[in-house]
């Protein structure tokens, strides 16, 4: 007996029943079965060594294919449980998945890992590699399994397996003298590991439910080789330089305290990077034709019931209590919006509006998911909402195309990635309008030749959203701008228009956020400029230098001269070398530098520095401070 199976060029082969990836991999040649880490059998990745059914069309998977890498760091994550059974038999073993740039494994142990205990386990993952260990796969009952996990003294694993419905058959891998439960696939021997390293350790709840056991986290990475493994190391070093918690405290722009958990203090420096964000976003207001609106903090719940919040929200909200009243402060703005555009009759000709707020929000995060700047509990959004007619749409969603597109060429973003994400379970409204607010938004994104992904399920619960991501200067995607169409809103709250019919007309509402938080938003730029802003957004623009007492008077009149032109000036007078002065505006990341010694006093002139650039000689001074005062007011990068 035999089977025909189809290659990926559409050629047939003939393989006797029975045969596995690996024996196609072996005819076509004895490198290619060296290569092969695993098989695609009609586009779904398999062992190497599951068996071949007839018919399928089949591709072998080597580190050259796209789902190579992850197939790499979940086999890799089973050699990290595998290395820490051996090395302490009593800790009990949980989950191990990848995710983006590598994975982690959580363990019950009873004294938790410290850093000093992660080259020892590397050490032991890199013998069982040099050790070649056969990985097989399982396949046995429910019950069978559990009762094994059960013998092992692995709860954890049990306490998966109980739900799990009965009658599936459960898979589990046998590596040497480690066995784990896990759907696969793997890599068929731990001798295709060959590029790791353990990174950190954390503490994380077991299912994420602080109720439950604290476990101990391992994360690592894995790629295909090792100078791929350490240009990645050498990417982390650079984020760690550039993290924004460390510049954010070294630079003087914000810091966090006990007494507000994960809410920010913004000192002035701070505060004037912030303020210069949202003096930007005003401007472009004005051009895309936007109207500001301010709308309260707090506002009864009987508002958060209407439009769906308390609802499907509430967990993520703040509540207080005032003369028998219930309020909520505010997570969002768009149902104050819904209240200001219900306040008023509007006719078609008035449509679209378009509100903007920077309005100040509130929402409960969880202190374990809470990180600096990018999730905290209080910030405010470059938030808008559109209330347009139906045939509005398409033009609406270009117009924002195009104003999300001027703002990232700005900040010099490049490589958006754009996703569309649809329904999620729990949400509001029927298919149908569904179906309508999915629809439109992914024939714009056809009309407008943008290219993008589905994240079925991750819609918000009142309707879908393109979602665009972004990446820094160290190719690391962030997600910023979000257009969500909205067809329940102004449906809870009874929105209308007259048509020109002299009928009444439901608008669409349209949600969008081009920086997203600016808290947020302002971390990622810290990081993706590595605190070194533009000279428009540079908290101080330029640093003024006398050399010695004499130009004192030269240094304080340029001083006041770049104020009287709006340029941010810090006059540095102290009784210290030069050199010390130009290293401590250096560490400041402050774009320029104004030397100034006896001749530049007499003559008039300033000997300018730049951060990056060095030395650029000896300037006029009116004519420096015009081109500043230009490169300021282009927002030139």
């Amino acid at each position: 007996m035999s089977i025909e199976v189809r290659l990926p060029d559409d050629s047939l082969r003939q393989l006797p029943e029975g045969a596995t990836g690996a024996d196609l991999a072996g005819g076509i040649g004895a490198r290619l079965l060296e290569a092969a880490l695993a098989v695609k059998v009609n586009g779904h990745l398999v062992d190497l060594k599951a068996p071949l059914a007839d018919g399928v069309k089949v591709e072998i998977v080597t580190n050259k294919t796209p789902e190579s890498l992850e197939l790499v760091r979940h086999s890799t994550a089973h050699l990290l449980a595998h290395a820490v059974k051996r090395l302490y038999p009593d800790a009990r073993v949980g989950i191990g998945p990848t995710i983006e740039d590598g994975f982690y494994y959580d363990f019950w142990v009873a004294k938790p890992f410290v850093p000093e205990d992660l080259p020892v386990i590397e050490a032991e993952m890199r013998k069982i590699v040099a050790e070649g260990v056969e990985v097989t796969r399982e396949d046995l009952s429910r019950d069978a399994a559990s009762a094994r996990f059960e013998s092992m003294g692995e709860p954890l694993k049990v306490e998966i397996l109980a739900n799990i419905p009965a009658s599936d058959i459960i898979s589990g891998y046998n590596q040497g003298d480690f066995y784990d439960l896990c759907r696969g696939p793997h890599v068929p021997n731990t001798s295709k590991l060959k590029a790791f390293k353990l990174l950190s350790i954390a503490g994380a709840y077991w299912k994420g439910d602080e109720k439950n056991q604290m476990l101990s986290r391992i994360y690592g990475t894995a790629f295909h080789s090792q100078k791929e493994l350490d240009e990645h190391l050498k990417r982390l070093e650079e984020a760690k330089a550039r993290d924004h918690r460390k510049l954010g405290k070294e630079l003087g722009l914000y810091s966090f305290h006990p007494e507000a958990p994960a809410s920010p203090f913004f000192h002035p420096k701070g505060t004037q990077v912030y303020n210069e964000l949202v003096t930007y976003i005003r401007e472009l207001y004005f051009k895309y034709g936007y109207s500001e609106v301010i709308t309260p903090q707090i506002l009864d719940v009987a508002l958060w019931k209407t439009s769906g919040h308390y609802e499907n929200y509430a967990e993520n909200m703040y509540f207080t209590t005032a003369e028998e009243r219930e309020y909520a402060v505010k997570p969002m703005n768009c149902p104050g919006h819904c209240l200001m555009f219900g306040s008023q009759k509007h006719s078609y000709r008035d449509l679209p509006i378009r509100y903007a707020d920077f309005g100040r929000l509130h929402r409960f995060e969880r202190s374990g998911v809470t990180h600096g700047l990018t999730r905290v509990r209080t910030f405010c959004q470059d938030d808008a909402h559109i209330y347009c007619t139906p045939d509005q749409i398409k033009t609406e969603m270009a117009d924002f195309l195009a104003l999300l597109k001027e703002v990232y060429d700005t900040f010099g973003f490049d490589g958006m990635r754009v996703a569309l994400s649809t329904r999620p379970e729990k949400r509001l409204g029927s298919d149908a309008i569904w179906d309508a607010a999915e629809t439109a938004l992914s024939e714009a994104l056809d009309e407008a030749g943008i290219p993008f992904t589905l994240n079925p399920g991750e819609g918000a619960f009142y309707g879908p959203k393109i979602e665009f991501q972004i990446l820094d200067a160290l190719k690391r995607p962030w997600q910023l701008g979000t257009l969500q169409v909205d067809y329940m809103l102004p449906e809870r709250f009874d929105l209308n228009y007259t048509r020109p019919d002299g009928g009444e007309g439901r608008p669409i509402m349209l949600h969008r956020a081009i920086l997203g938080s600016l808290e947020r938003f302002m971390g990622i730029l810290v990081e993706h400029t590595a605190g070194a802003f533009p000279a428009w957004l540079a908290p101080v623009q330029m640093s003024i230098l006398p050399i010695t007492d004499r130009a004192n008077g030269f240094a304080t009149e340029v001083a006041a001269r770049a104020k009287a032109l709006g340029i941010r000036a810090e006059l540095d007078q102290r009784n210290e070398s030069l050199k010390a002065k130009i290293r401590d505006a250096q560490l400041a990341k402050v774009p320029y530098m104004l030397v100034i010694g006896d001749r530049e006093a007499e003559a008039g002139t300033v000997s300018v520095r730049h951060r990056h650039r060095g030395d650029l000689g000896v300037r006029a001074l009116d004519e420096f401070l015009s081109d500043l005062k230009h490169e300021v007011q282009t927002r030139n990068r």
